[in-house]
């Protein structure tokens, strides 16, 4: 075992995705692409549900989480589709607001902003940030994605509280949407990657530009409004007169100052950098415990420290903050196990639920027999049991026992076959047997 060091790689989760909006704008600044290009410029494939919306949906659009398109993190969490699959899935999934009037966090569409790094520069996004990003920085152990993964030395393990049990955990792999969120680094790489930003986007010692200052300036402007509903949880403790979204980048004020700040979260492994550019000011954590919210104490205490503002028991406030959120969540658990019913028997015998389920959006679910039990798999990491539940509905306990669970309900046609199968409201249909 390896002691964590300032080398030592973590997963930094969706702090990547500054990191693709930076190669985006410097093909703008070779003039190979242009902030307000549709992406079918680049992209003639590309296409969502609405043609208008296709036709006029910007490059600036995929950074900034307004296209009217839904979450669609079930087409790559845990599956087994390339970044173009999921991708051309995208135009099966029904808008959910009209274009720019509503802030939705969306990984897909920086997989597709990734797109369009390779269509304009000529190589795949990650030899592009690894080229002209951690190459000329000196970030030498950071890597793209985490194919390489088991090859480097120093590496932390992720981690999770599964019932009141720290535990390692295996990692997920963000690879089939790397422009979102795949970069493993360490604190010393990035913070040569947070030096650039405060540079002014030149190398050091008065090296090269790697980005323009109107680049630059442009990648830190608010570009859409972010509500209280889409914004982080410590916005009731920090109580900012703004919030907002840049390019790869959450922004608010605190105590007087412009904060610029992105969170990295993915299965045992959490991440946060944070910028107060007009300060020269730069924090960034890493950890490898899920959902870690000390990153955020430990980013406004060293702000606070470094803008010489009065002390404040940031962990402790975050504590209880995070504890009131999990107690409610464990309210809604009880609230699920109270609503129940007893003494209820499957319509059916058991063998008679197996079968394939599909949507062509959400995908497969296939229901198998395993030792007398039912078993559903639906893509590579959501696979366990299912126990019955009341009536058709049964939980499924995730083999990866860090998901948790899930209730799946079969309906029941006229014909006493089961013809459709729900998981958390998406419905699959039965396929022909």
């Amino acid at each position: 075992m390896h002691a964590v060091d300032d080398r030592t790689l973590f997963a930094i989760g969706s702090t990547t995705k500054a990191m693709t909006a930076a190669a985006l704008g410097m093909l703008v600044d070779e003039g190979k692409l242009a902030w307000d290009d549709p992406v079918t410029k680049h992209l003639p494939w590309f296409a969502l549900a609405d043609p208008y919306v296709t036709r006029e949906v910007r490059v600036r659009d995929l950074l900034t989480h307004r296209a009217g398109v839904p979450n669609t993190d079930y087409l790559w969490y845990e599956q087994d589709l390339t970044t173009r699959q999921i991708v051309e899935r995208l135009r099966l999934a029904p808008a959910e607001t009209s274009m720019r009037t509503h802030f939705t966090y969306q990984n897909v569409m920086y997989a597709t902003a990734g797109e369009v790094v390779a269509a304009a520069s000529g190589m795949p996004w990650s030899q592009f940030v690894t080229k002209r990003i951690f190459e000329p920085l000196g970030m030498t152990g950071t890597i793209p994605t985490a194919a390489t993964l088991a090859q480097q030395p120093n590496v932390a393990q992720p981690h999770f509280d599964i019932d009141g049990t720290i535990e390692v955990i295996r990692n997920a792999s963000v690879d089939n949407v790397a422009p979102a969120g795949a970069v493993w680094s360490s604190v010393h790489d990035m913070s040569e990657w947070m030096r650039l930003l405060l540079r002014g986007g030149r190398l050091p010692n008065g090296g090269a530009l790697l980005l323009s200052e109107a680049t630059l300036a442009e990648l830190f402007s608010p570009q859409t409004m972010v509500g209280p509903d889409a914004f982080y949880p410590t916005m009731r403790l920090t109580k900012p007169h703004w919030t907002t979204y840049g390019l790869g980048w959450f922004q608010s004020d605190y105590a007087g100052q412009k904060v610029d700040f992105h969170t990295g979260s993915i299965d045992g492994m959490v991440a946060i950098i944070g910028l107060v550019r007009d300060r020269n000011i730069g924090v960034y954590v890493l950890a490898n415990l899920d959902h870690a919210e000390v990153r955020h104490a430990l980013m406004y205490k060293a702000f606070d420290m470094l803008l010489g503002n009065p002390p404040r028991d940031w962990s402790a406030e975050l504590l209880t903050l995070y504890k009131g959120f999990a107690d409610a969540a464990a309210e809604r658990r009880k609230k699920t196990e109270s609503e129940r019913v007893g003494a209820t028997k499957p319509s059916l015998a058991l063998e008679r639920y197996v079968g394939t389920y599909a949507d062509p959006l959400r995908g497969t679910v296939v229901v198998s027999m395993r030792g007398g039990a039912l078993y559903l798999e639906y893509g590579r990491g959501l696979v366990g049991p299912l126990a019955h539940w009341h009536y058709d509905t049964f939980r499924a306990t995730w083999d990866a026992r860090w998901r948790g669970s899930e209730l799946v309900t079969f309906v029941i046609d006229d014909h006493g076959k089961p013809a459709t199968l729900k998981i958390g409201g998406d419905a699959f249909e039965r396929t022909k047997d």
